[in-house]
């Protein structure tokens, strides 16, 4: 009886002690795996965060280019790294909101303290950051647009500058000289007469380039308020006109004066000299002003515009009619005035004394401006037919944006359905929500195509679309909110399936947990209020009313549902505290008493009790990670487990 009584104690101690090693092997398997996923998180935040800091400086980078093909390589590059290099990024924010989910819920199933990463790592810190990232982003593209649209601008303006200016010199080319010549001195006093009449024309037609210099400066005004890059050989040309001008006026009123005092009498005044020299000026302007126009660049961006132009364009031509008339009336005084020399025998010097427009000036810008007229109709019907392509463009976009946002948007509002509905097991509303994550892949051909069709408006500088109110920026964060949504749904029932089968909550309780969860979610987003959470806890029968002991008890209840103090409960929260209610978990005291018995009911244990009794693994993990212990009652190399079992359900510092 000696040798059995023995025995069975000795066999009793050694089965306790196998049981104590298998506890402590369970709660130190799941602190590692729970540490590894810390490492994880705290890796991927950190790689995330960089690239946000590192890619915010250079979408705020804002230093205009001087010209718009600089500016369209930068364009290029923008598009390069919406198409390239963010999408990549997307992923891993999504990837890292699950991860971050998916230790939490390990967490609270292993009654473990809430995860808290490093300083500036918080999901909200990188959602923060992720927000500013898109603000940057959408500046940055609206200023590439605008400068692109100002370079337009401006070159638009330069040519017209350049145009003008150069009619303008061509024009007072020689007329300095003339206004100095001093032939009157020697002239005769029909000579006078004619230089009189010559210079009274001269002056009208002074006084309607007025006009054009007018233009030059206000253009070139123009170019400096737009910090045209060229801007100092545009004001050296213009000061130049200016200055020119200025000396044409001077010099004009000079010889003015010169010739009245000279003047004597006036006996004759061929008429018809003088009529065709007042019409022809005129007439001369108006063609020159017609070839300018007609040989002027235009840049439009609608069909409107285009029509716009074209309108006004066959106005002009409706006019050309009654111009040719005028040519033809002109040319028959000029006719009609070699006729009357003829028959009196006066001897014509071959040239109208009052101006240098000649019928040949004349019959030849009148045939230039017939020879622009056709390329005018051409160019404005090409650019007819490309307004054309791109309102086709601007409709198939419209077309296929109005199908995917509202199909995105109907996407959404079907999985908020789904997650806070009880249809089925939470089996079959994850396979119902990984049937819709499906379908959602399955539809990223129409948004590929989507993007090629706005890839092609973005070539052909589209900027505007009156027939839809989607644009690819809303469609691109409605794609990615819908993704990152079902995600995150699939892991929340992931994550309840998990609380279910670790706790052993039974499916009806889960669906009792549901409805009384639904029924104070009035506004169904998903998550309790502090009010709402109380009067579920009422109706479940918890002491909450609104006295001392009731508030403490329901603080103490918020403290573990929101350690975060969001000021709101969510459904998964809400699980992990009636599932702690409901079944029994590991503890710390537990723990401690697992030890005790590996220990031999000593309160300290040693490394070798540790590598006889634990996993090679485990047993190194615990040596590692306990403090020495400084008991009385102390021995060589021992340590203190009952801080190291506090430790790990957060109740001390290891």
């Amino acid at each position: 009886m000696t040798y059995v009584s023995c025995f069975y104690h000795a066999f009793s101690g050694a089965q306790k002690a196998e049981t104590a090693a298998n506890r402590i092997c369970k709660v130190l398997a799941v602190n590692q795996e729970n540490e590894h996923l810390m490492e994880d998180y705290e890796r991927l935040a950190s790689d995330l965060l960089e690239w946000i800091r590192r890619t915010i400086p250079w979408l705020e980078d804002r230093v205009p280019q001087k010209t718009i093909q600089e500016m369209q390589q930068k364009l290029e590059d923008f598009r390069d790294y919406r198409r390239v290099h963010k999408p990549p990024k997307v992923q891993e924010k999504c990837q890292l909101e699950i991860n971050f989910n998916t230790l939490q819920t390990k967490l609270r199933l292993s009654n473990r303290p809430a995860f808290m990463p490093s300083e500036g790592r918080m999901v909200s810190d990188i959602n923060n950051c992720w927000q500013h990232l898109e603000q940057a982003e959408k500046g940055y593209e609206e200023w590439l647009l605008n400068e692109i649209r100002r370079l337009e601008r401006l070159d638009h303006l330069a040519e017209k500058f350049r145009q003008k200016a150069s009619i303008h010199e061509a024009w007072t080319d020689g007329k300095e000289a003339m206004l100095k010549h001093r032939d009157y001195e020697t002239a005769t006093l029909s000579d006078i007469k004619a230089l009189i009449r010559k210079h009274e024309a001269f002056e009208s037609d002074l006084a309607a380039h007025q006009d054009r210099v007018e233009q030059i400066a206000a253009i070139a005004q123009e170019l400096n308020e737009l910090d045209y890059y060229d801007s100092h050989n545009v004001n050296t040309r213009c000061q130049k006109i200016c200055d020119q001008w200025d000396a044409l006026g001077s010099l004009t009123h000079s010889r003015r004066e010169a010739l009245e005092k000279t003047e004597k009498q006036l006996e004759t005044i061929d008429q018809l000299h003088l009529e065709y020299a007042k019409r022809a000026a005129p007439f001369n302007n108006w063609m020159e002003s017609a070839m300018e126009d007609l040989q002027d660049m235009f840049i439009v961006h609608t069909i409107e515009e285009i029509e716009g132009l074209i309108s006004a364009h066959d106005q002009f031509k409706s006019t050309l009619p009654d111009a040719d008339r005028e040519r033809e009336a002109i040319l028959a005084i000029h006719k009609e005035a070699q006729r009357i020399a003829e028959s009196n025998h006066i001897k014509l010097s071959g040239s109208n004394p009052y101006t240098t427009v000649t019928p040949q000036i004349i019959n030849s810008k009148w045939e230039k401006v017939q020879q622009l007229v056709p390329k005018r109709d051409h160019a404005l019907l090409e650019e007819q037919s490309k307004q054309q392509s791109n309102e086709h463009l601007r409709r198939q976009f419209a077309s296929q944006a109005n199908i995917v946002g509202p199909w995105i948007q109907t996407k959404m509002e079907e999985i908020g359905r789904i997650s806070i509905e009880m249809n089925g097991t939470l089996e079959d509303q994850l396979s119902h929500l990984k049937q819709y994550e499906r379908s959602i892949v399955d539809y990223k051909p129409n948004l590929d195509l989507l993007e090629q069709q706005h890839q092609l408006i973005q070539e052909a500088l589209i900027f505007d679309n009156k027939h839809t109110n989607y644009t690819m920026e809303h469609i691109r964060v409605g794609w990615e909110q819908l993704l990152t949504t079902i995600a995150r749904t699939i892991n929340e029932v992931e994550n309840q399936i998990l609380t279910r089968d670790a706790k052993g909550i039974s499916q009806e309780q889960m669906q009792e947990f549901r409805a009384s969860f639904n029924h104070f979610d009035k506004d169904h987003g998903g998550a309790l209020g502090p009010e709402e959470f109380k009067a579920c806890l009422i109706s479940l029968g918890y002491d909450v009313e609104n006295d001392r002991q009731g508030d403490a008890e329901f603080n103490r209840i918020m403290s573990v549902v929101d350690p975060n103090h969001s000021g709101l409960v969510t459904f998964q929260a809400f699980i992990d505290f009636m599932s702690r209610e409901t079944t029994d978990t590991d503890t710390a005291d537990q723990v401690i008493a697992s030890f005790k018995v590996l220990a031999g009911d000593k309160n300290f244990i040693t490394a070798e009790e540790l590598r006889r009794e634990l996993p090679p693994d485990q047993a190194e993990y615990c040596i590692a990670r306990m403090a020495p212990y400084q008991g009385p009652d102390a021995a060589p190399g021992a340590l203190d487990y009952k801080s190291f079992s506090t430790a790990l359900y957060g109740e001390s510092d290891l």
